[in-house]
C-alpha cells in the first residue's frame, strides 16, 4: 500500500512517477524498497488519468458506504439471537436435569 501512496503523493505534488521518485520517497520514509513492486507499480500506472481514477473512486465510494453502514445494523441483532440460542441450548431445565439424574439410578 505504501507503494500506491508514494505514487499519490508524487502525484499531488506535481512530481513525475517514476522509479527514482517513488523510490526517493520510499527510501525517506525508511521503508525497504522492493524493486519488482516498484517497476510493477510504474508499469501499472503507465497511461492512466490518475486525476480521472480518483474521481471515478470517489464516485463509487459514497454508493457503496451507505450500503454497507444499512447492512451493520442488521448484522448486531442475528449476533445477539444466535447468542441467546447458544445459552438456551447449554443450559438444560431443571425437569431435565432431573430426568437425566433418574435414568442413572433407577
Amino acid at each position: 500500500m505504501e507503494y500506491v501512496y508514494a505514487a499519490m503523493l508524487l502525484h499531488a505534488a506535481g512530481q513525475e512517477i517514476n522509479e527514482e521518485n517513488i523510490k526517493a520517497v520510499l527510501s525517506s520514509a525508511k521503508i525497504e524498497v522492493d524493486e519488482a513492486r516498484v517497476k510493477a507499480l510504474v508499469a501499472a500506472l503507465e497511461g492512466v488519468d490518475i486525476d480521472e481514477a480518483i474521481k471515478q473512486a470517489a464516485v463509487a465510494a459514497p454508493a457503496a458506504a451507505p450500503a454497507a453502514a444499512a447492512a451493520a445494523p442488521e448484522e448486531a441483532p442475528a449476533e445477539e439471537e444466535k447468542k441467546e440460542e447458544k445459552k438456551e441450548e447449554e443450559e438444560p431445565s431443571e425437569e431435565e436435569a432431573l430426568e437425566g439424574l433418574g435414568a442413572l439410578f433407577g
